[in-house]
C-alpha cells in the first residue's frame, strides 16, 4: 500500500502495491500552502512514511493533545467553549520524512514538527486549505484509513 497526497487537489488516496486507486478521500491540508521549514505552519511535501497509528479503539471525536488523549470527547459545545483550539480528533497518522536536508532532520523534519493526518470536527469544510500545516480529514474516513495501512506505509505528498 501507498498513499498519495495532492495540495492542489486536496485529495489523499490510497494505492495498492501495484499502484492501483483502492479509496479516494477529501481532505484538508495548510492554509499557508506547501513547505518544509519548521514554524512554517506549511504541509510537507516529498516521500514520508507513516511512523506511528496513534488512536486505535478509541472513540469517534477523542481529543488529542501532544499524540494523548484527553478524557475529552469533541462536541459542537466544547468546539464553541475553546473556539481556538487546532482540533486533533479520533486517530492520528504520525509522519515521518525520508528525505534528508528536504523533510528530514534540521529545521525541515516533519516528525519533529509534529504532523500527523488526523481527524478533524465534522462541521469543518473538506476540500479547501485550512490546517495548520497536518493533513485533515472527516472521522469516518480517517477511521476506515487508519484500518488498511500499517506503521511504515509510504506518503508521497506533492503540490
Amino acid at each position: 500500500m501507498k498513499i498519495n497526497i495532492s495540495i492542489s487537489q486536496q485529495t489523499l488516496e490510497l494505492l495498492d502495491d501495484n499502484g492501483s486507486p483502492l479509496r479516494r478521500y477529501i481532505v484538508s491540508t495548510a492554509i499557508n500552502g506547501a513547505g518544509e521549514e519548521a514554524n512554517s505552519h506549511c504541509t510537507p511535501r516529498g516521500k514520508h512514511i507513516i511512523r506511528a497509528k496513534i488512536g486505535a479503539e478509541l472513540p469517534v471525536n477523542t481529543v488529542f493533545v501532544r499524540r494523548r488523549p484527553t478524557g475529552e470527547i469533541y462536541s459542537p459545545q466544547l468546539g464553541a467553549e475553546f473556539p481556538c483550539r487546532d482540533w486533533i480528533l479520533t486517530r492520528i497518522l504520525w509522519l515521518s520524512g525520508c528525505e534528508p536536508g528536504y523533510n528530514r532532520l534540521g529545521s525541515c523534519d516533519t516528525m519533529r514538527r509534529f504532523v500527523y493526518i488526523h481527524g478533524t470536527p465534522d462541521d469543518r469544510e473538506m476540500g479547501v486549505p485550512r490546517s495548520h500545516g497536518c493533513v485533515n480529514m472527516r472521522n469516518e474516513d480517517l477511521i476506515e484509513l487508519f484500518g488498511l495501512v500499517s506503521s511504515g506505509t509510504i506518503v508521497h505528498i506533492s503540490a
